[in-house]
């Protein structure tokens, strides 16, 4: 048999109904129990895609509301059988078995609806509600022509596969008897031919097979157990063989259905009925309804879903208590009515997220489906979108919408789009259902960089650390991820005519904080101004500038300095035919070796005279330059005074040869700063007479030698004072002029520990006091020799090559002078003693005289 539905189905294959397109629709046919793979149509091919196209535009099947079955194939673009096809549980009775099929394909986004047919065959055997059927039949009451009702059996199948016919086994005593109707179903009855005998055959077993149609042909079989009994000869009977009622499917359950009403003629026990029923259709709901035993009320049970069944089919036995008992028949058919139960379904099929900003209207978002179970007018759907904008709906087909944009999108505005599609059937009340759509907007490059301020103003405090944060700029960008990732660079920009801003600053590209490369100077710049670009990391990248402006605020860090008197002196400028000599040092701050400065003044001068005049400078501004002198040393009553901003030295009062021939004043030129700097300086006035400090002033004389000889002269008698100082003028001359011959011939004679060379140091002596070495900017040198009370000291010009560009005075070497001779063996180290014996003889003839 089962050869025979494989050749059937070979046959239906290659015989497959034939497809047309009509309004979008492709319809195919395909009968049950196909092979897993077996095509059913090329679809791709039907549809008039090129060949390749059904996988690279992404062919696929959306099936509605049941399995499919089938799928489409990505590489043919063929509609193939994916797992069993059973017609009876994809449609049970109904026919034609049409599935509908949705095929999407994209680029562009296309939907088609397909129809296909699930074609029967003949797979389901007549069965029987039950295996084994027990009549009981009395003996002679029972007439022959007497007609018993018998459950037929039911086939899965439709058309010729579910026509059914009936026989029995061969027996004398009974028939069948088989009537088809077409509104009340059929009718199995078992006819008696003839009166049965207890006596005879107490026990009748028969078997009725029932038909199918098909081809071939597929059967069932059913035992029926008759037992004869006695007596009884009336059986119950309704007023009516068939009842028909009507039921809203909302019907609650305990309702009266009906009420049936059987008699018997009979009396007694033989009279008493009671009732019992059994439904026929469908066979796998017996709960539904209930039926009172005694009273005949059916009852319903349980709910009603016009949806999945539509027609009950119930068949009410009325059995009297006779011995044995008899019993009547009739049918109830309940017909349930729609009502709006079900609530509109919306489904999505496809979705395209995320949407692009910049997409154009009429770009499908996502293609959705709608679908209600009731009928009529309770199935009717009607959709929109809420909110109204920047989305809506667009009807294809029956049932199928699309969701597309129709107003610009704006990502930096809406990020994310919560869609509610609503649908509402045409119920009384009606009913409604919705489905939520996140759209999510992707983000383009159409926002540039913007900082919150055109023009940033920072301050900061010169002297800075290299490294130190000036401040912070900072720019945002609306849209996201790269095209919202903002970078920082610098844009290079002159500082000051001839430096680049980048040389002073730095901006991390990251944070945008403003670095300081180096340290800035006040006295170098006062005011920085750059700008600061930012990027961001979009395609193409978008940008935005600010300028900062960077104010250096100054520091006291520059200590006064004294400026070198018009005359070539250094920070002191003679004044009332005065001039002197000024030895000055740098306190914090102060850089360098004051040049020796120096002044005289007559006696007799007035009060009020100025003796000299102090010039200082301070490279800071505002109350860091402003420089004010103090005569710190001496303190008490001296004869001058110094102007406390001009630097002017004066007479307090008239100076007198008892004031003594030298004064020492120690000045400190300090600013305003805080904390203030200063520079301490030392002011040497000699007090000679009136004349000879004009001469003095007249000659220029300058130096230490001078100011000494200076001061041994003014202790002589004004007669004899001119005459020893011509003396010692030449002495001095001539003592020069040996001392030079001395040293040349010295250079030549063997040295032990002196060296004397460009380089950075010069040793000039040692002992075991220690040693010492001198830089270029050191022109004395020191030695102590062993033994308390001895030392020599001897003052020598350096012997470096002078600086570059240095002044020719700067460079040109003093001679030797020696200041101090004690007796007492010579430093190691140094050049002979007897070298130096004639110098000391000579500087003592000279002092001689001016002693005695």
């Amino acid at each position: 048999m089962w050869v025979c539905c494989g050749a059937v189905l070979r046959v239906l294959l290659l015989v497959q109904a034939a497809w047309w397109v009509s309004v979008g629709q492709v319809r195919y046919s395909v009968p049950e129990e196909a092979k897993v793979g077996t095509v059913v149509g090329r679809v791709a091919q039907d549809l008039g895609l090129e060949a390749g196209d059904a996988e690279a535009r992404r062919l696929r099947l959306v099936a509605q509301g049941r399995r499919a079955s089938v799928e489409v194939s990505g590489a043919s673009g063929a509609l193939v059988v994916s797992s069993r096809l059973d017609r009876e549980e994809l449609c049970g009775k109904s026919a034609p078995c049409a599935l509908r099929l949705e095929v999407l394909v994209e680029r562009p986004l296309r939907v088609f609806h397909v129809e296909m047919e699930v074609t029967d065959i003949n797979d389901n055997a007549p069965v029987f509600p039950v295996a084994r059927k027990n009549l009981s039949i009395a003996e002679f009451n029972t007439l022959p022509g007497s007609r018993f009702p018998l459950e037929g059996a039911s086939d899965a199948d439709i058309g010729s596969n579910a026509q059914l016919s009936y026989t029995l086994s061969p027996t004398e005593h009974f028939a069948l008897d088989f009537q088809k109707m077409e509104e009340d179903g059929d009718s199995l009855f078992l006819v008696l031919k003839k009166p049965l005998d207890r006596e005879t055959v107490p026990v009748h077993r028969l078997v009725v097979t029932a038909s199918d149609g098909g081809r071939p042909s597929l059967t069932g079989t059913m035992e029926l157990v008759i037992s004869v009994l006695d007596a009884n000869d009336n059986a119950p009977q309704f007023n009516q063989s068939v009842y028909k009622v009507q039921l809203p499917e909302n019907t609650s359950r305990g309702f009266l259905v009906t009420r049936l009403n059987a008699t018997d003629l009979d009396e007694g026990s033989n009279g008493n009925i009671s009732y019992s029923l059994q439904q026929l259709f469908p066979q796998d709901g017996r709960d539904v309804f209930e039926i009172d035993k005694k009273s005949g009320e059916i009852h319903l049970r349980g709910d009603l879903d016009f949806e999945a069944v539509v027609l009950y089919r119930l068949q009410v036995d009325a059995a009297d208590q006779g011995n044995p008992p008899l019993s009547g028949h009739c049918k109830v058919v309940v017909e349930v009515l729609d009502v709006n139960d079900n609530a509109p379904e919306v489904r999505v099929t496809s979705l395209s997220v995320p949407v692009s900003e910049d997409a154009s209207v009429g770009t499908v978002v996502a293609l959705l489906s709608v679908w209600d179970g009731d009928s009529g007018a309770n199935g009717r759907v009607r959709c929109w979108v809420r909110p109204s904008s920047p989305f809506g709906l667009v009807s294809r087909l029956s049932g199928s919408y699309s969701l597309v944009v129709r107003e610009a999108l704006d990502r930096e505005r809406v990020s994310e789009y919560e869609v509610e599609v609503l649908a509402e059937d045409g119920g009384s009340p009606s009913l409604s259902g919705r489905r939520g759509v996140r759209v999510p907007v992707s983000d383009v490059n159409d926002n540039a960089p913007s900082f919150s301020q055109a023009v940033y103003t920072v301050l900061t405090r010169e002297n800075n650390a290299a490294g130190a944060e000036l401040g912070r700029v900072w720019a945002r960008d609306p849209d996201e991820a790269g095209n919202g990732r903002v970078r920082y660079s610098l844009s290079e920009a002159v500082v000051g005519g001839w430096r680049s801003a980048s040389s002073y600053v730095s901006v991390d590209a990251e944070s945008g904080r403003v670095w300081a490369v180096q340290a800035l100077d006040y006295e170098e710049v006062q005011v920085l101004e750059f700008e600061v670009r930012a990027v961001d990391a979009g395609e193409p990248p978008l940008s935005g500038n600010a300028t900062v402006q960077v104010f250096v605020v100054d520091e006291n860090d520059n200590a006064p300095s004294l400026l070198p008197a018009a005359g070539g002196g250094a920070g002191v400028e003679a004044g009332g035919g005065a001039g002197g000599s000024l030895e000055a040092w740098s306190v914090e701050g102060s850089s360098g070796a004051v040049p020796p400065l120096w002044a005289w003044a007559s006696w007799g001068s007035p009060a009020g005279q100025v003796v000299a005049k102090v010039r200082a400078v301070d490279a800071d501004s505002g109350y860091n330059a402003w420089l004010r002198y103090e005569l710190w040393e001496p303190r008490g009553k001296v004869p001058f005074r110094v102007g406390l901003y001009s630097g002017e030295v004066r007479t307090t009062r008239a100076l007198e040869e008892a004031d003594g021939p030298r004064h020492r004043l120690v000045i400190v030129v300090r600013d305003h700063g805080e904390p203030p700097r200063s520079v301490t300086a030392t002011l040497s006035v000699s007090l000679v007479e009136g004349a000879e400090a004009a001469a003095a002033v007249a000659g220029g004389s300058s130096g230490p030698r001078a100011s000494s000889v200076a001061e041994e002269v003014s202790l002589l008698s004004p007669s004899s004072r001119n005459v020893w100082l011509v003396v010692a003028i030449c002495a001095v001359s001539s003592l020069l002029v040996l001392a030079v011959v001395l040293y040349v011939a010295s250079r030549w004679s063997a040295r032990a520990g002196v060296v004397s060379g460009p380089g950075p140091t010069t040793l000039v002596c040692a002992s075991e006091v220690g040693s010492w070495s001198y830089s270029q900017r050191q022109s004395r040198s020191l030695c102590v020799a062993e033994g308390a009370g001895k030392s020599d000291l001897m003052v020598f010009s350096p012997n470096f090559p002078p600086p570059p560009g240095a002044a020719a005075k700067e460079t040109q070497p003093e001679p030797p002078a020696l200041l101090d001779t004690v007796s007492g063996p010579p430093c190691p180290g140094t050049r002979p003693f007897l070298l130096r014996l004639p110098l000391f003889l000579l500087f003592a003839l000279l002092v001689s005289p001016l002693v005695g």
